[in-house]
């Protein structure tokens, strides 16, 4: 009896500490760890600095094409522009023009 006894006060006396200490490890464990923790939040960082890098490159290279358009519009033609694009499509080439020959993993534009 007097072993039941002393289970029992024991298990009352660890239960509430012991679940205290399971959530605060479960919790602490969520914070660094978890879907929404710091590893999650450095990654979602990294992620929008990459996003960022990329959204500059889209924009200038925006900003680069509507400059080409720009120059082949009707109202401006720009001679030189008209000349090299009309070229480049037709694979021809003036008998006074420098020819330089590019490989297949050379780009042009």
């Amino acid at each position: 009896m007097w072993l039941w006894r002393f289970l029992r006060r024991l298990v009352r006396a660890l239960l509430p500490p012991a679940a205290f200490i399971a959530v605060t490890v479960y919790f602490a464990w969520s914070a660094t760890q978890g879907d929404r923790g710091l590893d999650a939040y450095r990654q979602r960082q990294l992620l929008a600095v990459q996003a960022q890098a990329e959204l500059a490159r889209a924009r200038a290279e925006q900003t680069r094409w509507e400059k080409r358009v720009d120059g082949l519009m009707p109202a401006h033609v720009d001679k030189d522009a008209l000349d090299e694009r009309a070229r480049a499509l037709l694979n021809r080439s003036d008998p006074t023009d420098i020819i330089v020959p590019w490989t297949a993993k050379e780009r042009l534009f």
